[in-house]
């Protein structure tokens, strides 16, 4: 029986990652997919201030293909080789393996994880997929907040970079909405993706962790 994936993308900074590990499924983390620094195919902001710097909020920063490679051997064999991608050095350090431990269910979440949706519902591996939102302050302050203090870039980049998202967020919504997914708070995400759990099994449902 191959697993099936919730799939949880929004706006930088509405808490993803949080919610995806409070719902206490196996985590594929999209962001990881992220093209090094240097791959000459990396798309560059062209005006404002930020021109001439790489647009990290571009999906072909992104490595799309390598994604739905993983989730497709995830879902059919229970386990997979996934990068690790460290943000501030905007590079791979080295990989692991993300084994489902014979989960039905796991969760796919990052900026990009709308350009899954359609391949994941035409291979029949989408059991959900729902678009985060906040109130476009909050995401920013939250955002801002997280960047700086995990070094993400450096400040002034980060302080620029979140504005043009602040203003982008209506268009990023729209185009996760237009590519299937729900759009939802955190709480009705977490609440959805929770139904799906006590939906499965009672032998399936067993070896889920606990509701956090």
């Amino acid at each position: 029986m191959r697993a099936r994936v919730i799939v949880l993308a929004g706006p930088s900074g509405t808490g993803k990652s949080h919610l995806a590990a409070r719902i206490g499924l196996p985590v594929l983390r999209l962001d990881d997919f992220y093209k090094d620094a240097g791959d000459p195919t990396l798309p560059l902001i062209t005006d404002g201030a930020n021109a001439g710097t790489v647009d990290w909020d571009d999906p072909a920063s992104w490595l799309l293909d390598d994604a739905m490679a993983a989730l497709d051997e995830l879902c059919r064999s229970g386990r997979t080789e996934v990068p690790d991608y460290d943000i501030a050095r905007s590079a791979r350090h080295g990989s692991r393996v993300l084994d489902l431990a014979g989960s039905p269910l796991l969760v796919a979440e990052g900026i990009f994880a709308e350009e899954i949706v359609p391949h994941a519902r035409e291979a029949g591996l989408l059991a959900a997929a729902y678009c985060v939102r906040r109130h476009p302050l909050l995401t920013f302050w939250r955002r801002l907040t997280r960047d700086l203090r995990e070094h993400r870039k450096p400040p002034l980049l980060l302080v620029r970079r979140g504005l043009a998202l602040m203003r982008a967020q209506r268009r990023v919504v729209g185009h996760a909405v237009a590519l299937g997914c729900v759009p939802v708070t955190n709480e009705e995400a977490y609440a959805a993706s929770r139904d799906l759990v006590e939906a499965l099994p009672d032998e399936q449902r067993q070896q889920q962790p606990r509701d956090r």
